[in-house]
């Protein structure tokens, strides 16, 4: 997003002479800036302290904040990661807030300003399309409606007393004081940071729930997908879920026929559905509209994503160990989300430590939190830990309306919009008020493109559909669009003394869905998947948008029930792993939980780790742990090197090539020069055996960065024009697969086919057609040879993974569309990293862009629940959200070394690491 706009014209000649005075004074003072911030960085001087470092936090001595009821003690170890210590729950929330808004002010303004569609505010007319989108979701209207009707009193105690330790930093302060990046920003648009609110910490969980909403994408693409291929080909794109090889979470139970609740040892029931077979007439209600759902996946694109990209790939790791196989006797539990990599990263470590737990003060709890939300949301307190992967609920839907001027189509029935006003302020420029229309299946979404206005006037009239009239329009049903209880969950989680406890929170875990992993000082290990997860009618299995006018597509009036959710507690194998796969086996559970899951490709690996540590007694250890989220084999690489070993090849270089994967153990290392060729051959094998045969509207995005990274400063400018030019007319001529383990297994299932169509490629200028497998195989180990040999070099000994597969750290606002010198002063980067493609050291890169990594491990801990002090975490980047602070990446590096930092956790461990103390008073 831009860091900066430019004035309004006024339409006159005295006007255009000031506004080049002022655009000549703006630049002048980014170049003061600039020049101050280099001072701050290399000498210390006068200019750096007084401008960079005016906005570091005090953290020593005392200061006074108001609304403290005692004296309050903020400890931080050598990182810069703080402890925090009071008398009572509101005081300890109130410090949160200060603390956090010490550290992290700008980054919780930008977030609260995008959940609420406010960004035209801070970064002007470039961001009203965005802002109208959120607008029209509405996620602060259901922030707000849950503060005001859903939350418990104690809750919304919480938040208050957070928000005004929030204030009470922010009081007499500019915003050169708060953050380097408001003196920037205020050069152009005198943009002023406001006081915080209480609900602007509970629509963060909205964003949250955004990011993880399950497969919408994979729902248009679908759709998509109906304009080209035949109903047996989307079936080969989109393979059921090796159930037999990859296990799910949730391995016996089901729903009892005694109790009607979930039961672990209960023998699985049949189905719970409705009668109504519907999927025939939803993918009917498709047809003819693939340009305009194409335009609704562009129009998605717009809304910024705060913890990752969507697609296939992304997700997280956590499993659970008992401690009949721990070295220790007791339970050690990992994690590691997987999420976009920002700058500072999307966690923020802390503990909240009440001095004794009390009536009035329930909380000695540590762990990952969020910047701008009170409570810690995955660490342990001194009773339990717990660790959170995306569950995948399908919990969204989109469904075609049959519109008029003033209604919509229901059941034969007209019925009036819902409708309201939003207005967009706008730096620098005019107001823009838009006007949201709503159905009964939720906001529509098409009125926010002018294509998706339109959207199906040229569809043809099919048994599904009425007669076209005004034609149709796209609404989304969205669970996290109802009021719900997750900012209760927070806090219930963190006072949880044992197992009724965490399943009583996860109760309240309505959105995101989350798959929940547990584990106790007394020995026991569990999983909960919770969520509120809407029950379709029977034959309508979510993958394609419905017609909306149709009553027998709606959700049931109730989500499946808590009770009725998959857990476990105490399995008899004595480990649970998460990593975004099936929850239970679809055939043994009566509820659609989602058809698209991650394909467990990651969890079968991290099972083969366990079981192999523990096989013939061995015992695992924090270490073990550790080195198993660092595990970087290829699952792919293991399945296809062997059919590319098998190959004649002729060509000198390329044999030489496919000598690199002769002794290769499919680790991806950085330093290794076979898992850079893998690579590369598996991004070819994908473009050449599916990218011709895509629709186009399955677009490739973010190829045009496919510039040798190790050149991009080199290379001319009309060169790089040349190279933007000619992506995109690849782009519009072919769709590229993301390579994510949905595409692994589409691979394994073709391997055996040799004469699929799928392996059929044309020719080119230089390469004859492909017909079978082994073609296809030999022409993408060519095209990867001389790929490799543009970016790398063509001395293979100089090829490393590491050189295609780099980390670029990226302030999310001003590092992305500031000043080039800005970009550069706030930016960390790049870092070769090892990792890839659903490994469990899952630092994933997208197919259809390049090897640049896009999503990452964001932390990584390991609780010991013998002994929380000798428990291990990392954060991606630091504590810190002030560029050049000790503290801004002084994670990273370890982060990138697979290293883990000491977490105390005690009194005694924490005084023992602690360098600074500042004491908040009343």
């Amino acid at each position: 997003m831009p860091a900066t706009t430019s004035a309004a014209p006024s339409g006159t000649h005295s006007g255009t002479k000031s506004r080049k005075k002022k655009g000549r004074r703006a630049r002048l003072l980014v170049i003061v800036l600039v020049l101050a911030l280099v001072a701050g960085v290399g000498y210390g001087t006068y200019w750096g302290i007084s401008t960079v470092r005016a906005s570091f936090p005090q953290t020593t001595g005392e200061i006074k904040v108001s609304g403290l009821s005692g004296a309050v003690d903020v400890k931080r170890d050598a990182y810069g990661i703080p402890q925090i210590y009071a008398d009572t729950d509101e005081d300890l929330f109130r410090a949160q807030g200060y603390v956090q808004a010490q550290d992290r002010f700008y980054e919780m303004d930008v977030r609260r300003h995008m959940t609420s569609g406010r960004l035209s505010e801070m970064f002007g007319s470039s961001q009203v399309k965005t802002d109208s989108f959120l607008r029209t979701l509405g996620w602060r209207r259901v922030a707000q409606k849950e503060y005001d009707t859903k939350l418990s009193p104690s809750t919304k105690k919480y938040l208050r007393a957070y928000a005004a330790g929030v204030n009470a930093y922010l009081k007499g302060k500019d915003g050169k004081q708060i953050s380097v990046e408001y003196a920037a920003l205020g050069l152009t648009n005198d943009y002023k940071p406001e006081k915080w609110t209480p609900v602007d910490s509970v629509a963060w969980l909205k964003a949250m729930a955004w990011d993880l909403r399950g497969n919408m994408q994979d729902e248009i693409d679908r759709s998509l997908m109906t304009s080209r291929l035949t109903g047996k080909q989307i079936d080969d794109l989109y393979p059921a879920y090796p159930t037999s090889r990859n296990k799910p979470i949730v391995q016996q139970g089901g729903i009892s026929p005694v109790t009607g609740t979930f039961d672990p040892e209960a023998t699985p029931t049949g189905s719970l559905g409705g009668t109504t077979n519907t999927t025939n007439t939803a993918s009917d209600a498709v047809s003819g509209m693939q340009s305009q759902l194409s335009s609704l996946s562009d129009s998605l694109d717009e809304i910024p994503s705060l913890l990752g990209p969507s697609g296939s790939g992304i997700g997280s790791n956590s499993w659970v160990v008992a401690g009949k196989y721990t070295t220790t006797g007791k339970p050690l539990l990992a994690n590691d989300p997987h999420l976009a990599p920002q700058l500072p990263s999307i966690w923020y470590q802390m503990g909240l430590h009440c001095r004794t737990v009390s009536s009035t003060c329930h909380y000695d709890v540590a762990g990952y939190t969020f910047s701008g939300m009170p409570g810690v949301v995955i660490g342990h307190n001194q009773n339990i830990a717990w660790g959170f992967t995306n569950l995948g609920a399908d919990v969204t839907d989109l469904y075609l309306e049959k519109v008029t001027d003033t209604g919509y189509l229901y059941d034969g029935r007209e019925k009036p919009f819902t409708t309201r006003k939003e207005t967009i302020k706008v730096a620098g420029g005019k107001s823009k008020t838009i006007v949201v229309r709503e159905t009964n299946n939720g906001p529509l979404v098409s009125d926010r493109d002018t294509e998706l206005a339109k959207v199906g006037e040229t569809a043809p009239v099919t048994a599904a559909a009425p007669d076209r009239g005004n034609g149709y329009a796209v609404a989304l049903k969205w669970t996290a669009l109802q009021p719900g209880n997750a900012m209760d969950a927070v806090f219930e989680l963190d006072r949880a003394k044992d197992w009724t406890g965490f399943r009583a929170a996860a109760k309240d875990f309505d959105v995101p869905s989350q798959n929940m992993i547990y584990a106790d000082t007394q020995g026991n290990i569990g999983y909960q998947a919770p969520g509120t997860i809407p029950v379709r009618a029977k034959g309508d299995d979510g993958t394609m948008p419905a017609p909306g006018w149709d009553s027998a597509y709606a959700w049931k009036k109730d989500p499946i029930p808590f009770d009725q959710l998959p857990y476990e507690y105490n399995p008899e194998r004595g480990y649970i792993v998460t990593a975004n796969q099936a929850v239970i086996d679809a055939k043994k559970y009566p509820y659609l939980l989602t058809e698209d899951w991650g394909y467990g490709t990651r969890s079968q690996r991290i099972t083969a780790l366990i079981t192999q540590k523990t096989k013939d007694g061995g015992k695992i250890s924090t270490e073990d742990m550790q080195k198993m989220q660092m595990d970087n084999s290829s699952e792919i690489a293991k399945l296809l090197t062997p059919y590319l070993l098998k190959l004649n090849i002729k060509d000198p270089d390329v044999r030489d090539a496919q000598k690199l994967l002769e002794s290769w153990e499919y680790n991806q290392d950085s330093d290794s020069a076979a898992a850079a060729y893998f690579n590369a051959v598996w991004r070819n094998v994908l473009k050449l055996a599916f990218g011709n045969k895509l629709p186009k509207e399955l677009r490739a995005k973010g190829d045009c960065l496919n510039v040798p990274p190790a050149d991009k400063s080199t290379v001319p400018a009309d060169e790089q024009n040349k190279l933007v030019r000619e992506c995109g007319q690849r782009s519009a001529d072919s769709a590229q697969p993301d390579g994510g383990d949905r595409w692994f297994e589409v691979v394994r299932n073709l391997l055996d086919k040799p004469d699929s169509d799928w392996w059929k490629a044309p020719r080119t200028r230089l390469d004859p057609a492909t017909h079978n497998r082994d073609e296809l195989l030999a022409r993408a180990m060519k095209d990867a040879r001389w790929e490799l040999t543009a970016k790398l070099g063509k001395d293979m000994d100089t090829w490393s993974w590491g050189r295609l597969h780099q980390l670029m750290l990226t302030n999310q606002t001003l590092g992305t569309d500031g000043p080039g010198i800005l970009q550069w002063m706030l930016n960390r980067g790049p870092y070769n990293l090892s990792g890839g493609e659903a490994a469990v050291d899952a630092t994933g890169w997208n197919a259809a862009g390049g090897y640049d990594v896009i999503w990452v491990p964001s932390m990584r801990m390991v609780v010991n629940l013998a002994d929380p002090d000798k428990s291990r975490w990392i954060n991606l980047t630091g504590a810190s959200g002030h560029a050049y602070s000790a503290h801004y990446t002084d994670q990273t590096e370890k982060w990138a070394n697979g290293e883990l930092l000491k977490w105390s956790f005690s009194k005694a461990a924490v005084d023992s690491s602690t360098v600074d103390t500042l004491v908040l008073k009343p």
